[in-house]
C-alpha cells in the first residue's frame, strides 16, 4: 500500500456531465492497477453510483452513520460492498429522507475509519452544494471537478471554481468530451478562458462507451470488461496515466 493515501472528492456544478460514470470507471482502473480503492457514494439524494451498480440490497452509509451515532459500530467491513479483490463500495442511502438525517460532522469520521485500509478513497458527491457535499470537499486531499462544453455548465462551474480557489482547495479540472458523440462546440482554449482555470485532464470523445447501458443494467463497471477495454489503446493508456497521477505519479497532458 501507498504511504500517502489519498481522499479524492469528485464533483461538478451540474448534473448529467458524466461525473458518476467517471468515478465508477476510476474504480475499474485502480482494480486493474491492483490498488485497493474504496468508493463512498455521497449522493445522498439519489445514490448515483449505488443505483448504477445495483447495490439496492447492500448496507448503506446511513446504516453506518446510525450505528456510529448510537455506539453500535464495531466492524467497518460489514458496511462495505466488495465488488472484487480491490474495489469496495459504501452505498448511498436507499431513501433520500435518510440522507437529510446524516450529520455532516460524522462524514469525516467515516473517512478516518477507512482511510488506512485503502490506497485511495473516492467520494462521489452530488452537484448540489448541500452541507454534506461542502464538508466532503473541505476535508478531501484533492477535488476532481468535472465540466463539459455546455455553456450553462461552464458558467456555473466558473463560479464554483472561484469559490474553491478562494478557499485554497487543491482542484483539478476534467473536461469531459466523452459524455456524447457530437463534436465539441468550445475548444479547450475557449473552456479555459470561460472557467478562468486550467484544464488539467481532458477525456476525448473516443472514450464514449457505446454499450454502456448494457453494463449498467448488469451492475458492472464498464471498463473492467475484457481487462480494461476502450475503443483504442490510446484511450486506455490515457485513463491509466490520469488515474496514476491522482495518487501521486507523473502525468503528462
Amino acid at each position: 500500500m501507498m504511504e500517502n493515501k489519498r481522499v479524492i472528492s469528485i464533483t461538478s456544478a451540474k448534473g448529467g456531465v458524466g461525473k458518476t460514470i467517471f468515478a465508477i470507471n476510476l474504480l475499474g482502473v485502480y482494480s486493474y492497477l491492483k490498488k485497493k480503492v474504496l468508493l463512498i457514494d455521497m449522493d445522498l439524494s439519489c445514490g448515483g453510483s449505488s443505483v448504477l451498480l445495483n447495490l439496492d440490497k447492500a448496507k448503506t452509509i446511513y446504516n453506518l452513520f446510525d450505528d456510529i451515532l448510537n455506539n453500535r459500530f464495531k466492524d467497518g467491513d460489514k458496511y462495505v460492498y466488495h465488488y472484487d479483490e480491490y474495489v469496495d463500495i459504501i452505498p448511498s442511502c436507499k431513501d433520500p429522507r435518510q440522507g437529510n438525517k446524516i450529520d455532516s460532522k460524522v462524514l469525516e469520521q467515516i473517512v478516518t475509519i477507512y482511510k488506512n485500509h485503502y490506497d485511495v478513497i473516492l467520494i462521489d458527491t452530488t452537484h448540489v452544494p448541500i452541507s454534506s457535499t461542502l464538508v466532503t470537499l473541505d476535508f478531501a486531499d484533492l477535488i476532481l471537478f468535472m465540466v463539459t462544453d455546455n455553456l450553462q455548465d461552464l458558467k456555473n462551474s466558473a463560479s464554483m471554481l472561484k469559490i474553491l480557489k478562494d478557499n485554497k482547495k487543491d482542484v483539478k479540472v476534467i473536461l469531459n468530451n466523452a459524455y456524447r458523440f457530437e463534436k465539441s462546440y468550445f475548444s479547450k482554449f475557449d473552456v479555459k478562458n470561460i472557467l478562468k482555470h486550467n484544464i488539467d485532464y481532458q477525456l476525448p470523445s473516443s472514450m464514449y462507451i457505446n454499450n454502456i447501458n448494457k453494463y449498467l443494467m448488469d451492475g458492472k463497471i464498464p471498463v473492467l470488461n475484457n481487462k480494461l477495454s476502450f475503443n483504442n489503446e490510446k484511450d486506455k493508456n490515457l485513463l491509466i496515466k490520469i488515474s496514476e497521477s491522482l495518487i501521486g505519479e507523473d502525468y503528462e497532458k
